[in-house]
């Protein structure tokens, strides 16, 4: 297993970053929180954790040891693979998830994409008491006015990440935020790598 990786990060794509290590770059994918804390040229260390599959080897990295620990466990639910569960951490926190599936918030679960109700029953059903105990409610219940903070740190750190200005990036969240807006007045948790793929899109036609 390689448990990290560290080295200079030389890109950063929506989905995923390239650590340098020993002359090789590794592909890394990671949630857009852990991607918005990293920059092209500076060094830096990921938890990681490998999927094999018969046909494939991927690795993905993570800001923390706990969150890819939640990551790992999250897998041991039916029907959860390494893309819904590295979904289900960009949407929550490991803390906020420990919450939802402590308290059966099946609303909590149902805002990552991939997830119906019945899947967010099961999720629960299965992994209720595997996911550790919840340090505090705080991430489960952000406000409004946390929330947008949320989507637009993150988002204004991948686009500087990925060498745009801090103008830049600022004129990109506002052409997205109508779109983040419609998610918080839905009651859904904004979905921070499709902000940042649209303000990608919007600095390309400008």
């Amino acid at each position: 297993m390689i448990a990290s990786v560290a080295g200079k990060v030389t890109a950063i794509a929506p989905d995923a970053a390239v650590i340098e290590v020993g002359g090789v770059g590794i592909l890394t994918h990671c949630a857009p929180g852990t991607l918005a804390q990293l920059r092209v040229g500076a060094e830096a260390r990921l938890a990681t954790s490998l999927v094999v599959r018969e046909e494939s080897l991927t690795l993905y990295g993570f800001a923390t040891d706990d969150e890819r620990a939640v990551f790992e466990l999250l897998q041991t639910a039916s029907g959860v693979g390494p893309k819904l569960a590295l979904a289900m951490l960009a949407v929550h926190t490991p803390n906020a998830l420990r919450v939802a599936v402590a308290s059966a918030d099946l609303k909590a679960l149902t805002q990552v994409p991939g997830i119906g109700q019945k899947g967010a029953q099961r999720i629960v059903l299965e992994l209720k008491d595997r996911l550790g105990t919840p340090e505090a409610t705080l991430d489960a219940a952000l406000n409004g006015e946390r929330r947008v903070a949320v989507w637009r740190e993150q988002v204004h750190s991948g686009l500087v990440g990925l060498g745009y200005s801090g103008k830049d990036a600022d004129e990109a969240i506002a052409a997205v935020e109508p779109v983040a807006d419609a998610d918080l007045a839905a009651g859904r948790q904004p979905q921070v790598a499709a902000l940042l793929k649209a303000a990608l899109r919007s600095l390309s036609t400008r």
